[in-house]
């Protein structure tokens, strides 16, 4: 028989030092540890070396936008070659569809329902190109003077391009009080990197007003703190935009899935945090099938509202005394525009998830519908899929016009600077608006219409929330109302249950237990 003391060192042995080990490796090697501080060059911090406004060829008198490019290019050659080769200058770019293969795709030929499309509109929709008098099909896309250094490189926040100019600032005869005539030798005199302000011009009014759009890019970023954006906050880093969209020879990194294709020149959160950042290998592991910004993203639109729904098939109506009509919802968003149709804005939104690999499918101009509702983009992937993870994503639905013989969506012309030039948002006349929107994009037109439900989905990418405000583990891992309960596809612990896998766990828990007991009993005696 064993002494006691041979009994004790055997307890301690068997029971005791295993149960210690077991609580060691949970308590201290699954413990989330403060991640390591990021620290990079930041551009907002960075001061220009040079002082344009010693240059001699800067202290010309401008009047002519295009004579400031000439003089940036006189000093900054070959930059001109870089631009015009950018998609920000052309508009779209070669991509790679999976089942469709190598196709141009971009604002030149791609739908959306926001203002349905740019080609036909370009006194309002090229405001936000980066050159000069897009008006028409007879823009040359290889005159260097085109292109509008200033809009990208202004520090002075004074220079503006004109509402409805087709990338023009104001002149002497356009000029207004919101708009006055840019003081070019003061604006060419102080210019730098790219900040907030330059990008955000386009970025968060795209669509028609502020967040329209994305969701997660509005106004309010202009100036926030963290709790808005971690990175953006001035409380916080106060990064700007080209911190992380850097633009190596004008070719700016990143790009939005509404007008990309393809899973290239992208930019992905571990290339400043590391693919384990959490210090945790629960949490680092789901990265795996998780995005970054399914966490990190809980709610969009924090501040200001943004667009769900958009339906041009109401738009057109009239109050009685034929003139258009403005009905606002409770927040003072707009509710009805005669001119666009019925809209419904929130804020602090949830997200919508999906899987997504990079890659996207798009609906283009002369694309025939095939289902409804009619998805402009579409995220490939699944959950087999090796390269797709769980994202957050906006998805705008809306109304709007398409060909019921063509079974096409429709061009059409919203734009013109006078009544009875045949515009939407001046006339209020569909068949004339869609019938000039068709003739310039020189696509057929069987003289019917009618309205058909369409998407758009953009995976979110800004409004990083700080740490203590992301998801916690119940709001997936639980049986009703998850955020993940709308994907199907795989097996969610603590969301779905399956009779024979459960009992199956408990029955190894228990015989685990139970096998350990026994044989501890017998070492024991």
């Amino acid at each position: 028989m064993k002494s006691t003391l041979e009994k004790i060192a055997s307890f301690i042995v068997v029971i005791i030092l295993p149960a210690l080990v077991i609580y060691l490796t949970v308590h201290f090697g699954l413990k989330r540890n403060e991640p390591e501080e990021i620290k990079i060059a930041l551009k907002s911090e960075t001061t220009a070396q040079v002082d344009h406004s010693e240059f001699e060829i800067l202290k010309q008198k401008f009047v002519n936008p295009k004579d400031v490019t000439a003089a940036c290019l006189s000093c900054h050659n070959k930059r001109d070659d870089e631009l015009m080769k950018s998609t920000h200058w052309l508009w779209e770019r070669e991509a790679e569809i999976p089942g469709r293969g190598k196709v141009k795709i971009g604002k030149m030929n791609i739908h959306n329902n926001f203002c349905t499309g740019a080609q036909g509109n370009n006194g309002s929709c090229m405001r936000c190109h980066i050159g000069y008098g897009w008006e028409d099909k007879s823009f040359d896309f290889n005159d260097p003077t085109n292109i509008d250094c200033l809009v990208c490189h202004d520090k002075t926040d004074t220079y503006f391009k004109q509402k409805g100019m087709a990338g023009w600032p104001a002149t002497e005869a356009t000029a207004t009080k919101e708009f006055p005539v840019p003081d070019y030798n003061y604006v060419a005199a102080n210019v730098g990197y790219p900040d907030r302000d330059n990008c955000g011009v386009c970025h968060f009014y795209g669509g028609g007003g502020n967040n329209v759009k994305h969701g997660d890019l509005e106004e309010a970023l202009f100036h926030t703190n963290r709790k808005v954006d971690v990175h953006m906050g001035e409380d916080g880093p106060n990064m700007v935009c080209v911190d992380c969209h850097e633009a190596p020879n004008h070719n700016i990194k990143g790009r939005s899935y509404t007008v990309g294709a393809d899973n290239t020149n992208r930019l992905h959160c571990y290339e400043c945090h590391t693919e384990t950042p959490h210090n945790d290998y629960i949490l680092d592991y789901h990265n795996n099938k998780i995005a970054c910004q399914t966490c990190h993203i809980p709610v969009y639109a924090k501040v200001n509202a943004t667009t769900l729904y958009w339906d041009w098939s109401a738009a057109g109506k009239r109050d009685p005394n034929g003139n258009p009509i403005k009905e606002y919802d409770a927040d003072h968003n707009y509710s009805y525009l005669s001119i666009k149709g019925h809209f419904v804005f929130d804020n602090m939104v949830q997200p919508e998830y999906y899987w997504f690999n990079g890659t996207v499918n798009h609906f283009l101009r002369d694309d025939t519908i095939k289902q409804t509702p009619v998805q402009i983009n579409s995220l490939f992937g699944d959950y087999a899929d090796p390269n797709a993870k769980i994202w957050p994503v906006k998805v705008h639905r809306g109304r709007q016009a398409y060909d019921p013989v063509y079974n096409q969506l429709l061009s059409v012309k919203l734009f013109a600077h006078n009544k009875g030039e045949g515009a939407f948002w001046e006339d209020l006349e569909w068949e004339e608006a869609i019938r000039q929107g068709m003739e310039y994009n020189e696509r057929p037109w069987s003289g019917e219409y009618d309205f058909i439900d369409t998407e758009v989905y953009w995976p979110l990418n800004h409004m990083v929330s700080v740490k203590e405000e992301t998801l916690s583990c119940k709001d997936c891992h639980i049986r009703e109302k998850g955020r993940l309960e709308n994907l199907n596809d795989f097996y969610l612990p603590g969301r779905d249950y399956n009779k024979l896998l459960d009992y199956s766990g408990f029955a190894i828990i228990i015989f685990s237990l139970l096998g350990v007991i026994v044989h501890a009993i017998l070492r024991i005696f």
